[in-house]
């Protein structure tokens, strides 16, 4: 398995990107890349030539998070203006603004398939689940604040909810902190399953195996990649390689590598059967701080593809075989 640079876009944003993800191909269209920045803008580029198909406005303040619903039809956008607009892949058209008090929307993903929108609650310690259907909040996933906060421990804010990961059958939901706990929940009935232990530092991406429902991969300020055995509540191990801060994680369709974003500005792929990173990509000059396989589907598509994008304002793409 290896990474081979396709194609970069210097300056795809006016500001630093912080957000990737691969809107799913329909039956009129392939995939199609969606990124979001601080320049309050959202943008769709086609998969190989990262030509631009689209901006998106209507935020007021920077876009934190992309989701794509797997439908392919429609995705999400949240904000630090605390608003998630939700929108047409296709014609722009706004479908529904969901909107929460500061600082409680950050990481957000469809559930598999595609009934929930999953929204990070930052300072609310919690993961607001919302109705795809009516926009309605389905529920909220709170997370257990310390017994006894340290008197030094003014706000509380540890249990600060930075990212969410579905479990590939629906069935779990998992959310990181800034304390770098991450909680599992059983989400039919709205209950927290455990907490996983191994970081000591923020939790700002967390992403399953495609092919093994129990295995959770997590990144860390720690400078760590963590597997998890999400139901068995173990750490399975722990695989270090970047000099600072992961930042992003994302595991390959065929389940057999995760990519990994960093401030130590590269993106690496690990093989997972040696549990060891056997490539460090230089393209970007500043942190990445999203990368993004493709997801399979779509005709004619067979290549592998992963998105890169970075506080340099650009955009990366190579191709995975």
């Amino acid at each position: 398995m290896k990474l081979a640079g396709l194609k970069s876009i210097e300056k795809a944003h006016d500001d630093s990107v912080w957000a990737a993800t691969w809107v799913p191909a329909t039956e009129d269209r392939p995939s199609l890349l969606l990124t979001g920045s601080l320049d309050e803008t959202v943008k769709l580029w086609r998969a190989d030539e990262l030509d631009l198909v689209r901006t998106n406005t209507g935020h007021s303040l920077g876009v934190a998070a992309v989701a794509a619903h797997p439908s392919g039809i429609i995705a999400a956008s949240s904000s630090l203006d605390s608003f998630v607009r939700v929108f047409d892949v296709d014609t722009n058209a706004t479908i529904a603004v969901l909107e929460a008090p500061p600082s409680e929307v950050w990481g957000m993903q469809f559930e598999p398939m595609g009934t929930i929108l999953a929204v990070a609650g930052g300072s609310s310690a919690s993961v607001k689940l919302w109705d795809t259907a009516s926009w309605r909040i389905l529920s909220t996933l709170s997370i257990p604040r310390p017994e006894a906060p340290k008197p030094s421990d003014k706000t509380n804010s540890k249990k600060f909810v930075l990212s969410v990961a579905w479990s590939p059958n629906g069935k779990r939901l998992a959310c990181g902190s800034m304390d770098g706990t991450i909680c599992v929940f059983d989400v039919e009935r709205s209950k927290l399953l455990h907490q996983l232990e191994g970081h000591n530092m923020p939790v700002r991406s967390l992403v399953f195996s495609p092919v093994d429902p129990r295995v959770l991969f997590s990144g860390s300020d720690d400078g760590h990649v963590n597997m998890h055995d999400a139901e068995g509540k173990t750490l399975v191990g722990s695989m270090s390689g970047h000099t600072s801060w992961v930042l992003s994680v994302d595991a390959s369709p065929d389940g057999g590598a995760i990519a990994t974003g960093s401030s130590d500005r590269t993106v690496r792929l690990w093989d997972l059967k040696m549990r060891a990173a056997i490539q460090t990509m230089s393209n970007h000059n500043d942190q990445v701080w999203s990368v993004a396989f493709r997801p399979p589907g779509g005709t004619g598509v067979r290549a592998g593809r992963l998105a890169s994008v970075s506080d340099d304002k650009s955009v990366s793409l190579y191709d995975y075989s």
